[in-house]
């Protein structure tokens, strides 16, 4: 079979929040021309320990780099673009292969690869909103939407089968804190021409009813702000211009003067101010000026919200930071949502803070945080404005899947798709259908290396954090005899059993009676002295204390 088809293949972001890449392929199986849409990450959980940056595995897309004719970003959450500077010289060995994306998000990658070292040169051609790309078969559309960040866009993806609605993150606000509303009226015009496909977002697919304002927020802030005796410090995503703004806003109509703490925070508002996002708000304190300011007139706008150890929040509790503290009186305003995950990283923040006597508020306790993708009401606004034959949800977690599922075919999409990662749906021409089942998961960044959990030696570390390591170097002579005794070293094992003996020396007695058990004839296979070595040692731990550490055996002869 030669004919052409229109794919979608998720490598990420379809059975989690985060680490988002999608392909989009035209043309017959053996000889697609693709397209790139946003390239995430997530973050490490405490099963990674060591690791920096969770990065979709991109096997299948490498195998096809050399049909790949754009990738296309459509906003700079770290979700949707912070895998790019690490994997874009795997998609792009000779950087042939053009990115796409609005100044915003240029402006952000560009300041990220300043920090970065070694961190490859990627020359972004930059559109606006509403501009139209071409890129091989494709013909992509961008359309304004709203979300928490400047200059989000939706992708209207065209080939000769159909027209793709690849929604990113967006939400219907009627008062957005930046920048222009959704743009229903484009949305409308495409579903009166025919979607084949929607591709939605699907994060609060389990909540009723319509995301509140940014304006909202603003003004809750305001109150909180206003009604506070101190200072007040308030963490939120580096990311989210818009609430920045707002929380600026509201401190300069309560008399209160504005400090950024926070690397990437202060990288964010740079690049907006360049742009023009921060225009006519006062300019904000340096950190040296803070003590100068009277408790009741300064603000802080910093990073941490999500119990980062090394962000400046985590610092503020730890009162590790030179120029700036907080005390007794003070308030620290969460306005953000807590990642799942994350929670015994924000809770021990919360607990230090609540112990320096400053009170939180979170968003159950005030109108501090809203969400920037779509409710339930705002989904069925987007059926309704493109009414398309295909329904896929994506972005989120099997439950948030699940339940845009349901809600698509309730409203009476024709076809949905329940795709996973790795995927390989069909989307014309014909029924939509997975057809293949393509390579997929997860590669980790970790230092200056990338990959996989076996090459960077993640499994190992997960288990010398449970159980420690026991190094054992034993030398033989001529005669095959032990030259001397053998040396070992425990690290992380505990001292002593249960019953007062020392751990170290049963392991040390178990390896010298492991190696003399071997008749001397066979101690010249040294992988048997090491095996036996290695056996009887993990042996005595467990019986010892219960756990098996890892051992390392070095045997080496005269």
């Amino acid at each position: 079979m030669n004919m052409d088809e229109f794919v979608f293949v998720p490598l990420g972001g379809v059975g989690e929040i985060g680490m988002n890449l999608a392909m989009y392929g035209f043309g017959p199986a053996k000889k697609r021309e693709w397209i790139v849409v946003d390239c995430g990450v997530t973050f490490p959980g405490p099963h990674l320990p060591g690791v920096d940056l969770v990065l979709p595995d991109t096997r299948f897309l490498e195998a096809e780099r050399d049909r790949v004719c754009a990738i296309v970003i459509t906003h700079a959450h770290e979700d949707h673009y912070g895998a790019l500077l690490a994997l874009y010289p795997r998609i792009s060995p000779e950087g042939t292969v053009p990115v796409h994306a609005t100044a915003f998000t240029a402006g952000l990658l560009e300041a990220k690869a300043q920090s970065e070292p070694g961190a490859p040169k990627i020359g972004v051609t930059v559109f606006e909103p509403g501009d139209t790309l071409t890129a091989g078969p494709f013909k992509i559309g961008t359309v304004t939407v709203t979300h928490s960040i400047p200059e989000p866009v939706s992708l209207a993806i065209t080939t000769p089968l159909g027209t793709v609605l690849h929604t990113g993150d967006w939400k219907d606000d009627e008062d957005p804190a930046m920048g222009p509303k959704t743009d229903r009226n484009a949305f409308e015009k495409l579903g009166d021409k025919g979607v084949l496909a929607l591709i939605c977002d699907s994060t609060n697919a389990m909540r009723e009813g319509v995301s509140p304002s940014e304006k909202e927020v603003s003004e809750g802030l305001r109150k909180v702000i206003e009604a506070a005796e101190g200072r007040v410090a308030v963490t939120t995503f580096s990311s989210n211009v818009g609430r920045i703004r707002s929380i600026a806003e509201a401190a300069r109509d309560c008399g209160r003067q504005v400090l950024l703490l926070g690397r990437s925070i202060k990288r964010v508002v740079d690049v907006a101010s360049d742009l023009g996002y921060m225009d006519g708000l006062p300019p904000f304190l340096a950190e040296e000026d803070f003590t100068h300011i009277p408790r009741s007139k300064v603000v802080i706008i910093l990073t941490g919200s999500q119990g980062e150890p090394r962000a400046a929040l985590a610092k503020l509790s730890r009162d590790e930071m030179r120029d700036v503290a907080l005390t007794s009186g003070d308030t620290v305003v969460y306005s953000s949502r807590m990642i799942p995950g994350n929670e015994k990283a924000v809770i021990e923040t919360q607990n230090r803070l609540i112990d320096m006597g400053i009170e939180i508020i979170e968003d159950r306790d005030a109108l501090v945080h809203v969400s920037g993708h779509p409710r339930r009401n705002e989904l069925r606004s987007m059926y309704k404005w493109t009414r398309p034959a295909i329904g896929v949800p994506v972005h989120g977690e099997a439950a948030h899947l699940s339940a845009h599922a349901k809600l698509m075919s309730e409203c009476g999409i024709r076809d949905v798709v329940p795709a996973r990662n790795g995927d390989l749906v069909r989307l014309a021409p014909g029924d939509p259908e997975i057809i293949a089942d393509i390579p997929h998961g997860e590669i980790y960044k970790d230092g200056l290396l990338i990959g996989s959990g076996d090459d960077l030696g993640v499994g190992d570390r997960r288990r010398l954090s449970f159980a420690g390591h026991v190094a054992v170097s034993i030398v033989l002579n001529k005669q095959r005899e032990l030259a001397a005794d053998p040396d070992l070293v425990a690290i992380g094992v505990p001292q002593v059993d249960a019953r007062g003996e020392d751990i170290e020396d049963l392991m040390f007695d178990a390896a010298v009676e492991a190696f003399e058990s071997i008749p001397r004839a066979r101690r010249r296979d040294l992988e048997l002295v090491e095996r036996a070595v290695h056996g009887a040692v993990r042996s005595a731990a467990r019986n010892a204390w219960g756990k098996k550490p890892l051992v390392s055996v070095l045997v080496s002869s005269a």
